[in-house]
């Protein structure tokens, strides 16, 4: 659970750093220079919550890299419906819907089986 909400913790600061300057209005008129290191400001963040998510879930927690990798793609996408929804005002197409659907079952299958074993 905790590298879970870490993941989540990191990817909403990512998010901001990544999407958040098509919104704020401090950076209107701004360089693109000055918006960049905004950015990495804020990734910053990210960074401090992701790098002990990750360590936590692999040494910790029983995940392997590649559940580590396919769990945080999961949580940046569901952030992101989040942030889209309340931030950009953009509403859920049924096609990203379904998308993010076939990306939960990766987080399914990447999560149910041992590397090497059977399906149940």
């Amino acid at each position: 659970m905790k590298t879970i909400l870490l993941l989540v913790a990191s990817n909403i600061f990512m998010t901001l750093a990544w999407y958040g300057h098509l919104k704020f209005k401090f950076l209107e008129g701004k360089s693109l220079a000055a918006i960049i290191l905004v950015s990495w400001g804020i990734a910053f963040f990210e960074y401090c919550l992701m790098v002990p998510a990750n360590r936590a879930g692999y040494f910790n927690g029983g995940f392997s890299g590649y559940q580590l990798k396919i769990l945080q793609e999961c949580i940046t996408l569901g952030v992101f419906v989040v942030f889209a929804w309340l931030v950009l005002k953009e509403r859920l197409a049924w096609n990203y819907a379904v998308s993010f659907s076939l990306i939960l079952l990766a987080v399914y299958f990447a999560t149910a089986f041992k590397p090497g074993g059977t399906p149940p």
